[in-house]
């Protein structure tokens, strides 16, 4: 990887990588165990679509501040980053997208109305209402979950995680790929690497220990009003496919589409389908902005 651009927002010096130009703002954030080069194969492509595509580490995350202490990633912090990051670039149009703990940030970032945004595009992460509504009456959802309750224990998941060079973090990505081809040695690497760096793992795991009161507490959900594509890969071994319905109460304009050969890690594991569905939804969303 190249070294990354650097930029001040909400307190905190993020890492970023980039492509494209100008104030029309595609920020995609990334989840856990991941980082910014969790988007490489996207950035040119939106970049393609006339979008300034920014992929930053998340607080926490590889070259960016980590902060200490588990408080400071509450959700409202992160949000806030995201909403702070789209006014450190000087954002005309803003558009979401983003995965996993990501794609929790960006839920709560168009309920909370940070910033007003063109479109918002959410991978493999429900609705957190329909979360909740899931897992009130399904035991196999809450089984698939076992990792965020294993994750509120002090100090065992990092050691578990982090030994001989966090070699369980390579694993989780290649022991749940359908495209293992995807994820090669210098890949894994590179997520290893990533969180061995001091505190790291620590600050990853804290987006699970600051927030875990969510996810049994109901809070009014204002109907979203920005144009919503939902990308699943229906491979997912953490989150079921029953997670993509019931959103019409929830998201007024939302379009699901399903990938049957692709992993939780949908973007890298299919990302030639991921950006075939993204490119066609932009299109109709009038969200192409590039000269063609």
């Amino acid at each position: 990887m190249t070294a990354p651009a650097r930029i001040q927002a909400n307190g905190i010096e993020f890492a970023y990588d980039e492509a494209g130009e100008g104030p029309d703002i595609a920020l995609c954030l990334h989840g856990f165990p991941e980082s910014r080069f969790s988007w490489r194969y996207q950035l040119p492509f939106l970049a393609a679509q006339g979008w300034h595509a920014i992929a930053p580490d998340l607080r926490g995350y590889g070259e960016t501040t980590r902060p200490t202490g588990r408080a400071a990633y509450a959700l409202p912090h992160l949000v806030a980053d995201a909403a702070a990051l789209f006014d450190a670039f000087g954002a005309r149009r803003r558009l979401l997208v983003a995965h996993d703990w990501g794609a929790v940030i960006a839920w709560q970032f168009a309920i909370a109305q940070a910033r007003p945004l063109d479109g918002l595009v959410i991978m493999n992460v429900p609705h957190p209402a329909v979360m909740r509504a899931v897992l009130r009456h399904s035991l196999a959802q809450l089984r698939r979950s076992w990792y965020v309750f294993f994750f509120q224990l002090p100090v065992l998941p990092e050691m578990i995680l982090g030994a001989n060079h966090a070699r369980g973090i390579g694993e989780m990505f290649v022991g749940s790929a359908v495209n293992k081809s995807r994820f090669p040695e210098d890949v894994l690497s590179h997520y290893r690497g990533n969180a061995v760096r001091p505190g790291a793992l620590r600050s990853m795991i804290n987006y699970y220990r600051a927030n875990f009161a969510l996810l049994g507490r109901s809070v009014p959900t204002p109907r979203i009003a920005t144009p919503t594509l939902m990308i699943w890969g229906e491979q997912d071994i953490a989150l079921g496919v029953e997670l993509t319905e019931g959103y019409d109460r929830y998201v007024a304009d939302f379009r699901l589409r399903r990938l049957p050969n692709a992993s939780h890690w949908v973007q890298q594991d299919a990302p030639d389908e991921v950006n075939a569905r993204l490119g066609d939804w932009l299109e109709q969303q009038n969200l192409v902005l590039a000269v063609r």
